[in-house]
């Protein structure tokens, strides 16, 4: 969990994922169910099982079991790539404010600056990208 459960009253999107918060926490789901009633947001279960949390959901996603963390690239994939994201809060407040340079690349099995002849890696595309003072950005 990211933040304290109140501060979910104040959500348009709340993610359940993995767990059955309106049965294992009931008292914490009520913001939830706040956000939704009072705030307009949407619900959103991904889970195997069908639970409680799914029943009310507005979107059930149900997952196979060990694919959460391939769900969640591709969530965070078409946020990125449809601009679905607040930047500024991303970079101010989240471990993710250092971007991986644009000519760092994974194609076809291979990271970037994969010299075949040599069966080695050239890593200087490996890294973050940085401002004119050499900052991370």
């Amino acid at each position: 969990m990211t933040n304290h459960w109140v501060d979910i009253k104040n959500a348009n999107v709340v993610m359940v994922m993995g767990g059955n918060a309106a049965e294992a926490h009931p008292v914490g789901f009520r913001w939830a169910m706040e956000a939704k009633n009072n705030n307009d947001a949407t619900l959103i279960v991904v889970d195997p099982r069908f639970t409680r949390t799914a029943s009310v959901a507005d979107i059930y996603a149900p997952i196979r079991s060990g694919t959460d963390i391939t769900f969640l690239s591709g969530v965070l994939r078409y946020l990125i790539e449809n601009n679905k994201i607040n930047a500024e809060y991303v970079k101010h407040y989240t471990n993710a404010s250092l971007l991986v340079r644009d000519d760092f690349a994974f194609e076809d099995g291979l990271f970037s600056g994969y010299d075949a002849e040599k069966r080695q890696y050239d890593k200087s595309s490996w890294n973050y990208q940085f401002d004119e003072n050499g900052y991370a950005t």
